[in-house]
């Protein structure tokens, strides 16, 4: 696996709008660089996600990108 700056530029770059930061325990996060509609909030999106590699995050942000329509 490669280094976590290689990992976090690469899901920031698939991912515009998303900081990607990993915690002292080793959990992946993502939080959204701008502010959410409430019509966004109302439909289950998230200011911060969290998991515990980067696929797993990826997988969050795939499911947020699909509810921010």
């Amino acid at each position: 696996m490669g280094d976590f700056e290689d990992l976090k530029a690469a899901i920031e770059g698939e991912f515009p709008g998303w900081q990607v930061w990993r915690s002292d325990a080793g959990r992946w996060y993502a939080t959204r660089s701008g502010d959410l509609t409430d019509a966004q909030l109302q439909a289950g999106c998230a200011m911060t996600v969290a998991a515990d590699d980067p696929a797993g995050l990826r997988g969050l942000l795939l499911e947020q990108a699909r509810g921010d329509g």
